[in-house]
């Protein structure tokens, strides 16, 4: 009877210690396959939100890309990587036929660099027109295709000392500043700075 009372209770040891064997050597390795490869599909689905993104923010600089090159050439044109005053000079002059005044002198000053990158160049001009003229002149600066800020204006009636005239005219003279990012032509710039002022009369 003893004998036949053990061999069930051994058969259940038996399978107790085969189902945790299963359990250690089959089942427990799955779970770890199973969360690992959970783990590896977040991440994929993570990096498959980061792709979309990127492509959606690809996709958006290429359709603002038009918009964006003709502002680069906007700004490079009101902020141009040459100094070129003379051309600037020749803008004044065309704003001048326009206004109906006469320039009579331009004087370019010393460029000086500033620690932003960009280059002032200061400008005087003097010329003579009548009040409306020469307001109608400051409009046309205004909307130059280059930057420039008017810094000062001063008017006094044209013709000679203790002479009166008649006819209206004004002289006028504005003290500007032209930009560029030129960095060659500021102090301390290789090939160096503008010496002096240069003084252009109009004949």
């Amino acid at each position: 009877m003893r004998g036949g009372t053990r061999t069930p209770v051994i058969a259940g040891v038996v399978m107790a210690v085969l189902v945790v064997v299963a359990f250690l050597f089959v089942v427990s390795p799955k779970r770890a396959q199973v969360s690992q490869a959970e783990t590896v599909l977040e991440d994929a689905r993570a990096q498959e939100f980061t792709l979309r993104a990127q492509v959606a923010s690809l996709k958006q600089a290429e359709a603002e890309a038009p918009a964006n090159r003709k502002i680069i050439r906007r700004v490079e044109q009101q902020l141009p990587p040459t100094a070129d005053p003379q051309g600037f000079i020749l803008l004044l002059k065309n704003a001048a036929d326009k206004a109906g005044v006469d320039l009579t002198q331009q004087t370019i000053g010393t460029p000086t660099a500033g620690a932003n990158g960009v280059t002032t160049i200061p400008i005087t001009v003097s010329l003579t027109g009548t009040y409306f003229s020469q307001d109608e002149y400051l409009f046309q600066l205004e909307t130059l295709p280059r930057a420039a800020k008017v810094v000062d204006i001063s008017m006094a009636p044209a013709g000679t000392a203790g002479a009166t005239t008649s006819s209206g005219q004004l002289t006028m003279q504005v003290t500007m500043e032209l930009y560029t990012t030129d960095i060659s032509a500021g102090p301390g710039s290789d090939p160096g700075p503008t010496e002096g002022t240069v003084t252009t009369p109009t004949g």
